[in-house]
């Protein structure tokens, strides 16, 4: 999970896309992460308003990490190569950690 959060603080101030376990699609600029991986975004926008009208005046939200399906971030903002070495790196810790 450390992982994860470190990756996500990079990219607050970015606008991302998020989809809920409930098929809420929400995308909007990530203000906030924390290390339960919840989220904080600001000017939203919901994907099919028309079955979510109650959602349309809502400009800011709070999403629990536990309720996210996937996170979809612009091509551009991934450091491939970064991200290949800290997946491997971490995996190695965690490989190592194990046999202790």
């Amino acid at each position: 999970t450390c992982f994860f959060f470190s990756f996500f603080k990079t990219l607050v101030g970015h606008t991302i896309i998020v989809e809920l376990k409930n098929d809420l699609i929400i995308e909007g600029v990530l203000h906030a992460v924390d290390q339960y991986l919840n989220l904080k975004l600001r000017n939203i926008s919901v994907h099919d308003e028309d079955k979510y009208p109650h959602m349309i005046s809502v400009k800011n939200c709070f999403i629990r990490g536990s309720v996210v399906r996937y996170v979809q971030i612009p091509k551009d903002h991934v450091d491939v190569p970064l991200l290949q070495d800290s997946a491997r790196l971490e995996a190695k810790q965690l490989k190592e950690a194990s046999k202790h």
